[in-house]
């Protein structure tokens, strides 16, 4: 792929990322209808996390393309940390995770309530396009993997974080963020999140291979 098209790609989805987000800004203010608690606002939600994250990787990845040969090895460093190590694997997992759940039963993850305040077109900018796009990046250029013992320690960290942040909402409110969160039990909810591990770190070696197999060595 020409530059010129890297470009192109990484200003169509920086405009879309920045689209949806507008449009989400749209609704503060709005009533919230069953299903949402104002608590927290929408940082408690890994969706909008994964959202604001993939905004920032291609708002990033655009700036370096436009800097015309002049870049930053510390940018370009930064931009192969953030997607190979965050960017790929968490979205990966909103995606997996959010569709598996929504086909067992949606009142876990995205009650039929939430339809009339988000459209579906908004629903599937945040769980589904995600992929393609995703898929899409690996295609455009290669990226730079850290060591996997080193990767998997910030995945680590970040995961636990977030656990923490949503287990405080819990304690702060007594509503659970996702309604599946309340059908386990204590050592339940810890083999969840052992298993989301898993699956997370799965897709960063799987955003390694792809990666390898798209360019090599290179």
């Amino acid at each position: 792929m020409t530059e010129t098209q890297r470009r192109m790609y990484h200003i169509t989805v920086f405009s879309w990322y920045s689209l949806v987000l507008l449009n989400l800004a749209a609704k503060q203010g709005e009533k919230l209808p069953p299903g949402i608690f104002p608590y927290g606002g929408p940082w408690k939600y890994l969706t909008f996390l994964n959202l604001l994250l993939q905004v920032t990787f291609f708002g990033l990845a655009l700036v370096i393309d436009l800097q015309s040969g002049k870049q930053s090895n510390i940018l370009n460093r930064c931009k192969d940390l953030l997607f190979s190590v965050f960017v790929f694997p968490v979205g990966m997992f909103v995606v997996l995770l959010f569709w598996m759940i929504f086909a067992y039963d949606r009142e876990l993850v995205y009650p039929a309530t939430i339809d009339a305040f988000f459209p579906p077109w908004i629903n599937h900018a945040m769980h589904s396009l995600v992929l393609p796009v995703l898929l899409g990046e690996i295609l455009v250029q290669p990226h730079v993997y850290p060591k996997t013992k080193h990767a998997l320690t910030a995945l680590g960290v970040v995961g636990l974080s977030y656990l923490s942040w949503i287990i405080w909402v819990y304690l702060s409110v007594g509503i659970w963020v996702y309604p599946i969160l309340g059908l386990f039990s204590t050592a339940g909810l810890v083999g969840f999140f052992f298993f989301n591990m898993s699956v997370v770190t799965l897709f960063y070696l799987l955003g390694n291979r792809l990666n390898s197999y798209a360019w090599g060595k290179r």
